[in-house]
């Protein structure tokens, strides 16, 4: 099989023609491979040249005027330019070996059957041809393109060794599975299971660059599936391994929280690329577990679940070494409101109701819409279209207030330095409790939304608070 018209380009004749005069065989190899027979676009070329890949990269840097734009990582053997939007990794050949402690290989040089051999998957192991005797020529000793053919993740050799060795190879068989719509070997996916314990040489790091790639599939819920069958779930989130299974009592039962969970990542994952969003779905029910009792009058309940579950998306982000920043205040928010629309939807939607809402989702409030949209999984249809019809007039509600009074972005009228002014107070916990007074009455439309409004009536509740701000000026209210 020859690909020679496929990658007619400038940059692969440039590599093999350097490697030719430096009498080298040179091959582009791995993902660019698969994905040039699956039609798909890759921007990272993979270089592997029997010998020196360092020396390879520096002529080929040389040949292009670029040697400001060529990293060399000298203890790994690779090198790597960048230009016109394109990677450019070169690596010499290698055979591995492991220890079984850890993950890091003993690297010696090899040919490119010893580095074909080391690849991960079949369909990552073939390797086309630079040179100019060959240019084109596809070398795929495992037959991946069979593989790719029938849409199958199998390893190259033995999958019990190729597991062992680089645990962290079990999650790309995953998130391959869920990137490409692929079906994993059976012998592969067995091995999988046996080895799952493997898992925990694997650094968080790493684990969680797959399973990032894994959530921003197009259907996350397929790589979600297979790590709780395969048993790296509950190695990694066993939170969401406690949402399983439906607990019946008196004839009645709860659904599958799990499930649940998977149908609300991809219906969001349908509507958005929010890759925090998705995370937000994922956790969204992660505390019911905590929670769930069962009332004879009203069934199942899982009371607070948003509450405790927004405290304890921190708690997993930091075991998980994941940003603990405003991505994960982000997803503890979203996690926390996600019952409020519809609470708001079901009161009527008041126009208090909806202004706290506006108010307290702030810039987050479209990203909470559409997980809250998304959390209607019901199988009764006329459920469903009463929810939808309910969160239809919300949203419609909303905009309306907000056009009327940017309650999005609001801030009090009154603030803390003038309060202190005015009234000669200490910083005091009275201040704040003056500030949430003027806040309730203009979210409830008792007061309207402006400064001179907002004061007038702070001065009517100093004339009913007069003994509390008399206490707080001579520093008995506290801080």
């Amino acid at each position: 099989m020859n690909f020679s018209k496929e990658i007619d380009d400038r940059a692969f004749r440039l590599v093999g023609e350097v490697a030719d005069r430096m009498g080298r065989e040179v091959y582009v190899v791995g993902g660019f491979v698969r994905d040039l027979m699956l039609g798909r676009p890759c921007n990272d070329l993979d270089f592997v040249t029997v010998g020196s890949g360092i020396e390879l990269a520096k002529g080929v840097a040389e040949r292009l005027g670029m040697h400001k734009r060529l990293t060399v990582y000298a203890n790994y053997g690779t090198a790597q330019i960048c230009t016109h939007g394109l990677e450019l990794e070169f690596v010499g050949a290698r055979r591995e070996s492991y220890h079984r402690e850890s993950r890091n290989p003993i690297v010696e040089d090899g040919t490119l059957d010893d580095d074909q051999r080391r690849r991960d998957f079949t369909i990552n192991a073939m390797a086309i041809s630079l040179n100019d005797g060959s240019y084109g020529e596809l070398v795929d000793p495992f037959d991946g393109v069979s593989d790719l053919k029938a849409k199958l993740i199998r390893t190259p050799l033995d999958p019990d060794t190729t597991f062992s060795d680089d645990p962290l190879r079990m999650l790309r068989a995953i998130r391959f599975a869920t990137q490409l719509q692929f079906r994993i070997d059976d012998a592969t996916f067995e091995s999988i299971c046996r080895n799952a314990g493997r898992l925990e040489i694997i650094t968080k790091e790493r684990i969680n660059d797959e399973l990032g790639k894994i959530i921003r599939s197009p259907r996350p819920s397929v790589g979600f599936q297979l790590l709780d069958k395969a048993g790296l779930l509950k190695m990694i989130i066993p939170e969401l391994c406690e949402l399983k299974g439906v607990e019946t009592m008196d004839g009645r039962g709860h659904k599958d929280n799990f499930l649940h969970t998977l149908q609300v990542l991809d219906n969001v994952a349908a509507v958005s690329d929010d890759e925090w969003l998705r995370w937000a779905a994922l956790l969204h029910d992660i505390a019911k577990p905590q929670v769930k009792r069962y009332d004879p009058k009203l069934g199942w309940t899982f009371h607070n679940h948003n509450f405790i579950g927004e405290k304890m998306v921190p708690r997993i982000f930091r075991r998980m070494k994941m940003p603990l920043n405003e991505k994960m205040k982000f997803v503890a928010k979203l996690v926390g409101m996600h019952m409020r629309p519809q609470s708001v939807a079901e009161a009527g939607v008041s126009d208090s109701g909806v202004r706290r809402l506006i108010t307290e989702a702030g810039d987050d409030l479209g990203a909470l819409m559409t997980l809250c949209e998304a959390d209607i999984t019901s199988k009764n249809p006329a459920k469903v279209r009463r929810q939808l019809d309910g969160f239809a007039a919300l949203r419609k509600r909303m905009e309306e207030i907000n056009a009327a009074d940017d309650y999005r972005n609001w801030k009090n009228p009154v603030n803390g330095n003038e309060l202190m002014e005015y009234f000669g107070l200490p910083g005091c916990k009275l201040l704040a409790e003056l500030k949430d007074a003027v806040k309730e009455a203009i979210l409830d439309g008792r007061v309207d939304n402006n400064h001179d409004a907002a004061w007038k009536y702070v001065l009517q509740i100093a004339e009913e608070r007069h003994e509390d701000l008399e206490r707080a000026r001579r520093g008995e209210w506290p801080e």
